[in-house]
């Protein structure tokens, strides 16, 4: 990830293009397997129907994926990043109510996860049904083979096969253009279909043709993608090589609807695949193979992208701390096995429960409406803030697309009854992130924070006190302070309460998480010489913490520049054993029975901690080793109870 952040975002040559093509393509690039299809379905062929329709894929793709995602917000560019994250990271400042849209987008982004890989796969093994002697192949259980395959691999990295992704969605693209170029020789009025009165006669003469714009729609569900993948390509390499892709994408569009046309007015098609029909049979089976790789390169993207994405939310607060792997060296290629483990769950039970690739894209499209129409009013806050456009135009441009995107959800919450039991897991993603956002305000705004300055001189003497036994030798403290001389209250009370810890080196350590994705720097504040030192380490949301290992070097570096003098105690201490003694201090907060909440506020943080005690330990998730942590609990009263009615009673007989 650093050569392609560092080597493919700032240039373009023929090899990022390839990246590129191989990277962020694969779920809009594979919609050819599936859009006619779900748009003709078994309806008579007529022109308004095949042309209209063709007409409103090629309007839908140059309006939201050419001009919104690809023009507009590739703009959004946070340090080379993108996302919905990345974007949130960029306005948050403007405006509280960014949360919601933020947790939403997210939600229904990361559902999409679970039915882009079984989608993708079915339409491409459901065509060895119709070559011969395979007519009868079930085909779920071969789905289930490859996706389960896929998704076992997850742990041991795609580096090494992912250098083939680009050459093998070349070869992709060039066999959809060919075969398209094939068909539209044999009726050349396609072309006709780019005109957009055709969309127009299609949405508002066609009986019901309104309400196929849920299956057009999935002609361009992978756009999210091209603007999640910024900073695995670059901006330019997406642009250059997007041309090329809509080129090949529209020409097999319309080699598909020429084949159809070709069938004759009121014909059907009779649960055929235009796709598939469109292969010359000598080439059926080398094509459902490269079909297939396409769908796997598909379903690879949308799995990396769901683990960037998690932890994106964990590193901005939005979701509890989980495991998060780092499979190869390569920086920022992540896996996460919970979430592995819950997209492989749902994909197989999505295959399951619908079976054929033509009853999933009845439940397909749903979220993506709502992920883009919560990106574009994050966008329109992006470009009236940030790059300054006349409000006017901002309006505009959110009235185009705001009645583009919402014409999509309504023609797709008639889908709703098709995946009603596919909200319940969608549901359970913004309850997660809802909850452990505003749980994590609530007990930061509780937390108290005293002028570290005050303490100095206290901490000077107790370090130097000889008549306590000493607790260690570099005593580290977490702390949430990111200003030089603040610090929590209750870490005062932890170092002078109840048995006094006593420690050569007080350290105060503060993880600042910046609104770039790959910060890694420190500054050191010194406030007693050799004895009460506070740290600041600055990491950007993309990378997982390694505290521990961070401060170690940090600590090594002062010591080499002899900034900090660790130098041999007279009272024998360092005799026997030179090493500094480290031990780290986490305090970790409980709900106190003293508190009488609110039916809101007892939810919110009843589940906010049940959440704390699935997530990871707080030792795990900044990178402690256990041998090094003490872990402290303190209760935590929001609300307490106050209506004590407590009588004492009268004695009849005097007190002995």
């Amino acid at each position: 990830m650093e050569r392609i952040k560092k080597g493919i975002s700032g240039k373009v040559t023929a090899a990022t293009l390839l990246v590129a093509l191989g990277i962020i393509y694969g779920d809009i690039g594979t919609s050819p397997l599936y859009v006619l299809k779900a748009i003709v379905g078994e309806r008579p062929v007529s022109e308004i129907l095949v042309y209209g329709g063709i007409s409103c894929v090629f309007w839908t793709i140059t309006f939201q994926t050419t001009f919104k995602y690809i023009y507009l917000t590739l703009k959004a560019d946070n340090h080379g990043e993108g996302g919905i994250f990345s974007l949130y990271a960029l306005v948050r400042k403007y405006g509280k109510y960014m949360v919601i849209p933020t947790i939403l987008g997210a939600t229904t982004l990361l559902a999409d996860g679970i039915i882009t890989p079984p989608i993708s796969v079915a339409s491409a093994v459901e065509g060895l049904t119709i070559v011969k002697g395979l007519e009868h192949l079930p085909t779920v259980p071969v789905v289930i083979i490859i996706l389960s395959a896929l998704f076992f691999f997850q742990r041991f990295g795609t580096h090494k096969i992912g250098s083939t992704f680009g050459p093998a969605m070349l070869v992709w693209f060039i066999m959809l253009a060919t075969l398209g170029i094939s068909q539209i020789a044999k009726h050349p009025a396609i072309f006709k279909a780019l005109s957009p009165v055709y969309a127009y006669h299609f949405l508002a003469e066609y009986p019901h043709g309104f309400w196929l714009l849920g299956a057009v729609f999935l002609a361009t569900t992978g756009a999210e993608a091209l603007y999640s993948d910024l900073g695995h390509c670059g901006r330019n390499n997406i642009r250059i090589t997007w041309a090329w892709v809509k080129t090949a994408l529209m020409l097999n569009y319309m080699g598909q609807a020429a084949w159809i046309m070709n069938l004759g007015k009121g014909a059907l098609l009779q649960a055929r695949n235009p796709f598939y029909e469109i292969i010359p049979h000598w080439f059926l089976i080398p094509g459902i193979i490269i079909a297939t790789i396409a769908t796997i390169i598909a379903s690879q993207a949308m799995i990396s992208g769901s683990y960037t994405l998690v932890n994106e939310a964990m590193n901005l607060n939005f979701w509890p701390r989980i495991a998060v792997r780092q499979p190869t060296e390569l920086k920022g290629q992540i896996y996460i096995p919970s979430v592995n483990n819950i997209l492989w769950a749902g994909c197989i039970l999505m295959i399951l429960y619908f079976e054929t690739s033509t009853n999933m894209e009845a439940a397909y499209g749903f979220g993506i409406t709502i992920t883009m129409m919560m990106t574009t009013f994050l966008l329109m806050h992006f470009l009236f803030y940030k790059l300054k456009w006349n409000k006017f135009l901002v309006l505009g441009l959110l009235l185009l697309f705001g009645t583009i995107e919402f014409s999509f959800f309504i023609a797709n919450v008639a889908k709703i009854e098709e995946r009603w039991k596919f909200l319940f897991f969608e549901f359970g993603i913004f309850t997660t992130m809802y909850v452990w956002y505003y749980g994590r305000k609530i007990t930061n705004r509780l937390t108290h924070f005293v002028d570290l300055g005050k303490y100095a001189t206290q901490l000077k003497m107790l370090s130097e006190d000889s008549r306590i036994p000493k607790y260690c030798s570099q005593l580290i403290y977490l702390t949430k302070a990111n200003q030089r001389h603040n610090i929590e209250e209750k870490i005062i009370k932890s170092i002078f309460g109840k048995k006094p810890k006593r420690a050569d080196v007080y350290w105060f350590l503060h993880i600042n998480r910046t609104e770039e994705p790959y910060t890694l720097s420190y500054n050191v504040s010194e406030l007693v010489d050799d004895r009460v030192i506070k740290v600041n380490i600055n990491i950007g949301f993309r990378i997982q913490p390694r505290t521990e290992l961070y401060f170690k070097k940090i600590v090594q570096e002062l010591i080499n520049n002899k900034e900090l003098n660790l130098h041999t105690l007279p009272d024998g201490s360092t005799k026997y054993n030179s090493e500094p003694d480290f031990k780290f201090v986490v305090i970790e907060k409980f709900l106190s029975v003293e508190n009488e909440f609110s039916l809101r506020e007892g939810l919110l943080l009843n589940t906010y901690f049940f959440l704390k005690r699935l997530g990871q330990s707080d030792e795990t998730a900044f990178g402690l080793d256990k041998s090094d942590v003490a872990i402290e609990q303190i209760p935590l009263v929001y609300q307490p109870f106050t209506n004590v009615e407590l009588k004492r009673e009268e004695h009849l007989q005097p007190m002995m």
